[in-house]
């Protein structure tokens, strides 16, 4: 039977898990990787988990699917964003405020996004990191606002964020703490029940409180 215990298993846990098959198989750019009830089976995890992981890892470009053909690794030295848009925003004045203020520009839309879709409502990974949190009574923090935009399934919105979070020096990198704890279950809780005024007011007491700490 297939064991679907890690509903608190997170992205990063998957996608490590990913990394070292595919190296310890010698999986190559163009290899077609296993399949999903393989993968389930193998990482001891739900399908609708490794799903999800596959399907971030897709908006990233870092793996591609193919109808009919299945998933394969992809070349992500293809994707250049990074590198194209690294030097305006070093060498720009005010660089890191501009940063900020458009990261919290995409993070808002993507709230926005999952309030009007009921699909994306719906998706498990709320009621992951809901779980997660009260279990363990902390998450990271880049893990809730990583699946937000992944949520959106804005392939191009996912790359500027993930640079965007890097120069706008939110402290996304660390734990939840207890202080904010109710304000992020507020928020993955709202995000369930479609409430888009009340999970921004929540997103924007979290963020509040986070950033308080620099």
């Amino acid at each position: 039977m297939q064991n679907t215990k890690p509903t608190s298993k997170m992205f990063l846990d998957i996608v490590g898990e990913l990394r070292l098959m595919i190296k310890a198989e010698g999986i190559e750019v163009g290899d077609k990787l296993p399949s999903e009830r393989v993968l389930a089976e193998r990482l001891q995890v739900g399908r609708s988990t490794v799903r999800e992981a596959l399907r971030s890892l897709e908006l990233l470009g870092l793996i591609e699917t193919r109808r009919g053909e299945g998933t394969f690794l992809a070349d992500f030295k293809k994707h250049q964003l990074v590198e194209v848009l690294s030097p305006f925003i070093m060498q720009q004045t005010g660089s890191a405020k501009d940063a900020r203020d458009t990261r919290i520009i995409h993070e808002k839309a993507a709230i926005q996004s999952i309030c009007s879709d009921s699909r994306k409502q719906k998706l498990p990974v709320w009621k992951s990191l809901l779980m997660k949190l009260a279990e363990e009574g902390s998450v990271l923090r880049e893990d809730i606002v990583r699946e937000m935009i992944v949520a959106t399934d804005n392939r191009l919105s996912l790359k500027i964020w993930f640079l965007l979070k890097q120069y706008s020096r939110v402290p996304y990198g660390k734990m939840t703490e207890v202080k904010e704890n109710q304000i992020v279950s507020t928020l993955l809780e709202q995000l369930i029940e479609g409430h888009v005024f009340e999970a921004l007011n929540a997103y924007e007491r979290w963020i509040e409180e986070i950033e308080g700490e620099e």
